[in-house]
């Protein structure tokens, strides 16, 4: 059954005018009347359509964004800062604001995404991630939201406007670039493989390994979170095996900060017992010790035009998906050395 207006209406004994001024949150209603009309759109699953609700008022100048987990550890790891640096400015040369979801699992997450595009609080969304079957990318699709992602989609790339590196040409290049210093047992520490990302980069490595004719081993590809203790768990099980490798493709340098660390307590010397290449170049990778080798993503490029990409997307809806590839650069550090026999 349809719910309307008029039942809101009838529920809370309010005039039905009275219901949509609350749903526009209109300062005229009081707080105790918002409520009791709020709770009666509870009650009976009323949903405002937003959409033909924001061709009748104008535009709340906000853009969300969305976080791939809860934001305490989101914050731990300095891309996602450097990304918002970047959405911030194209938002802030537009005069929109940003409002960011938050929420301890995935459930909250999408639950906060939900009642932030129900009551309108934003115009467009842009997720800071993409990952294997997405609740919350499904839901925008379906009630076509103005969204755009930074990463690759994982379904449906052609229907979704997204900002993403060639993640896969990029780690082909940082392992070809371990496999040029002589290495040939080189493993990869990976992040967390349902985000498209570390999949991408673990096929650019494979296919370098392939390329050099060099064997894949299942025992060399290793995912963790991208966070320090993720590193530390994986070169344990690493450097354990029967055959360590002598080198490592690491797709994040916090995580990459993490192998060093634990290297250090194993007393093993990078470059000298071991190479490494680590992804995104923040700061940390020139402060480390070795500074490390690290592809330089253009991590604000990505986020500039996410989020310029979406308010053109806002603006105009006609505007055409777009696919936009931001260029890398393996920037050549201290963390890579030639394989010694």
């Amino acid at each position: 059954m349809n719910v309307t207006i008029k039942d809101v209406a009838k529920r809370a004994n309010v005039a039905p005018s009275t219901v949509s001024r609350v749903i526009a949150d209109s300062p005229r209603i009081s707080e105790k009347t918002k409520k009791k009309v709020r709770e009666a759109m509870k009650e009976l699953g009323y949903h405002p359509n937003f959409i033909a609700r924001s061709l009748a008022n104008k535009s709340t100048q906000v853009i969300g964004l969305v976080m791939p987990s809860s934001a305490d550890k989101v914050f731990q790891n300095p891309f996602f800062p450097e990304v918002i640096r970047g959405i911030s400015k194209a938002a802030h040369e537009k005069k929109y604001a940003l409002q960011m979801s938050t929420g301890e699992s995935e459930d909250e997450i999408y639950d906060g995404v939900i009642e932030m595009l129900q009551g309108r609080r934003v115009d467009g969304v842009v997720l800071l991630y993409s990952r294997i079957h997405d609740k919350i990318t499904k839901y925008l699709q379906k009630n076509k939201f103005p969204f755009v992602v930074i990463g690759k989609p994982y379904k449906k790339t052609e229907e979704i406007t997204h900002v993403d590196n060639d993640n896969y040409r990029a780690a082909k290049e940082a392992t070809e670039h371990l496999i040029e210093l002589g290495h040939e047992r080189i493993a990869f520490v990976g992040g967390n493989s349902n985000y498209m990302v570390t999949v991408d980069r673990l096929l650019g490595y494979e296919e370098a390994l392939k390329h050099a004719g060099l064997p894949c081993r299942k025992e060399y590809i290793v995912h963790e979170e991208f966070l320090k203790e993720g590193g530390q768990e994986a070169m344990k099980e690493l450097l354990t095996l029967e055959e360590p490798p002598t080198a490592l493709v690491v797709t994040d340098d916090l995580m990459a900060l993490g192998v060093l660390n634990t290297l250090d307590e194993m007393n093993l010397r990078v470059p000298d017992d071991l190479s490494i290449v680590s992804f995104n170049n923040v700061l940390l990778s020139e402060l480390s010790r070795p500074p490390l080798t690290s592809v330089d993503i253009n991590i604000f490029q990505l986020g500039y035009e996410a989020a310029k990409n979406l308010i053109q997307k806002v603006e105009n809806p006609n505007e055409p998906i777009k696919r936009i590839i931001i260029p890398h650069t393996l920037i050549k550090r201290c963390s890579c050395g030639q394989y010694r026999k």
